[in-house]
């Protein structure tokens, strides 16, 4: 068995089973398990997708909002166990992969058309 069977086995078991389907420019909210002390709360972050990327278990994505007039960016890992959901909110109409475009507008400007 070569290194990158090994290591291709190892990934494979980091996989999540299902995982939910959306796309660049869609609405999501993202359910983020938190641990504070012995305690572990969900947190949810609504928000416009920007970008997915990666392969295999290493995709990640990254969600954009307006919080108070401040724009603000998460990115999460799409097989982390800390992630239990991402729910679509809307469904967005984008002819670009990667909508960083959308970090020099605000209001009315910083929206996706809906498909």
């Amino acid at each position: 068995m070569a290194n990158h069977d090994i290591i291709k086995a190892i990934e494979d078991g980091q996989l999540k089973a299902e995982t939910p389907k959306f796309n660049t420019g869609d609405t999501v909210k993202v359910y983020n398990k938190i641990k504070e002390g012995n305690r572990e709360r969900t947190q949810i972050f609504e928000g416009t997708v920007i970008k997915i990327q990666g392969g295999s278990n290493r995709v990640t994505f990254t969600v954009r909002k307006s919080s108070n007039g401040v724009g603000v960016e998460k990115t999460w890992p799409l097989h982390s166990p800390m992630v239990e959901n991402v729910e679509v909110v809307r469904a967005g109409k984008v002819r670009r992969a990667k909508l960083t475009y959308l970090r020099n507008r605000t209001g009315k400007a910083a929206k996706v058309k809906a498909l």
